[in-house]
């Protein structure tokens, strides 16, 4: 099903773009949220008049990613995490566990927008990447350390 896009989605486009989806993806979410049109070319000759418009959005949200990503960039992420046999953890640091350390240094950010390829187990230093639009993606650093035992 071809879909002309009304807002930037992740992972189909920006806006004003003409993708193909799945029909069942399109007709049961795209459409009745009012992210997409149906590609017709009734609706294409309204989104070429709209695309100036579009034009500066995509600028506007573009500038604002770039802007983000300065003052992300560098930033240094510490968790604690419980350790056995000196270096393993017990569980795994996750894109969740990464977001709420985020917070907590007053950077609010999506969960989906940290790209944490695989969960993390061992204590370290790890470079991650941030997904704040297409192409800007700054990378932080995050340190695992051990937790403290407490002394009985």
């Amino acid at each position: 099903m071809k879909v002309i896009l009304k807002e930037t989605i992740d992972t189909l486009g920006i806006a004003g773009s003409e993708v193909d989806v799945a029909p069942g993806y399109g007709r049961n979410y795209l459409l009745p949220q009012g992210k997409a049109v149906v590609a017709t070319p009734q609706n294409k000759r309204v989104m070429e008049q709209a695309k100036a418009k579009l034009e500066l959005q995509i600028a506007k949200e573009r500038k604002l990613a770039e802007e983000m990503a300065d003052t992300i960039k560098g930033v240094v992420c510490t968790i604690k995490a419980k350790v056995h046999e000196d270096v393993h953890l017990y569980g795994s640091v996750t894109t969740h566990d990464i977001k709420d350390a985020l917070n907590s240094q007053d950077i609010m950010l999506e969960r989906r927008s940290i790209l944490l390829a695989e969960p993390i187990k061992e204590i370290g230093e790890y470079q991650v990447p941030i997904r704040l639009y297409k192409d800007v993606e700054p990378k932080i650093t995050v340190n695992i350390v051990p937790e403290e035992k407490e002394e009985k």
